[in-house]
């Protein structure tokens, strides 16, 4: 079993709390999933300042495949982050180096080496998803809480698993789901804060409740989540047992100030 996780890496940085530490969708799920037992890379590109060399040394220490995770000349991507009701904000974002983060083809090919590839829409490798798939790569992909994310029906036909973020279960979401499902994914997922999450495999709709824990910060819930997720998927587990595992692992995550 193997995933790679492709894209976002950054400093969250809490100034009013004098807290930082290195995150990113990328960082967090590989983090995830490595301590779940999977044999897991990044790809990736950060700073070579202080921040970017914390972000090798966390990786690194997690045993995590660092091949293709480079350090660039410049800065690490920040973050700049408040935390309201225990809720995580963001205020401000300098992306730094990642601003130069374009995939070679080499690191294509290293990406569809592996049975899944998770990305984001701030992965950057929107244009090499057909390629993924082509080669038999399992693509899970986060648009967070961008349901009407810019080109979000022309890259649905090349994605496995899309993960969304929404509030509650109403009409709307629900016919969101299925209209996205008949593009392409397997299966359309959407977690839902403090409601749990709910997903649709074309057939039925499926729901898991959040299990009640004492919530110190949500940063990191969805990638906690959608590792969770990928490592039923991993196992063979059906839809709801994915969903079972992303919200066990999220509840875990809520827990604590860190996203790991």
């Amino acid at each position: 079993m193997s995933v790679v996780t492709v894209g976002d890496n950054c400093i969250d940085n809490y100034s009013n709390l004098q807290k930082s530490y290195p995150t990113g969708n990328a960082v967090n799920v590989a983090i995830h999933l490595k301590r779940l037992g999977v044999e897991t890379s990044v790809v990736s590109l950060t700073g070579n300042d202080q921040n970017g060399h914390e972000m090798i040394r966390l990786l690194q220490g997690q045993a995590i495949d660092l091949t293709y995770f480079h350090q660039g000349e410049g800065k690490t991507a920040v973050t700049e982050m408040n935390l309201v009701n225990k809720d995580r904000v963001h205020v401000r974002y300098e992306e730094g180096v990642l601003k130069n983060f374009r995939l070679r083809e080499d690191e294509v090919n290293f990406i569809n080496g592996h049975q899944i590839v998770h990305t984001s829409i701030w992965g950057k490798v929107n244009q090499h998803l057909p390629q993924f798939r082509s080669a038999g790569t399992t693509v899970v992909y986060d648009f967070s809480v961008q349901l009407d994310y810019e080109g979000l029906d022309e890259l649905l036909p090349h994605i496995d698993y899309a993960f969304f973020s929404y509030d509650q279960v109403d009409h709307f979401v629900k016919e969101f789901m299925k209209e996205k499902k008949n593009l392409g994914p397997k299966v359309i997922i959407v977690t839902l804060g403090e409601n749990g999450s709910i997903a649709y495999d074309g057939n039925k709709f499926y729901k898991v409740d959040s299990l009640p824990v004492q919530v110190v910060n949500t940063v990191g819930a969805g990638d906690s989540f959608i590792a969770g997720y990928i490592y039923g998927l991993l196992h063979e587990e059906s839809v709801m047992e994915c969903l079972y595992r992303g919200s066990a692992l999220a509840s875990k995550v809520v827990c604590r100030f860190e996203p790991y």
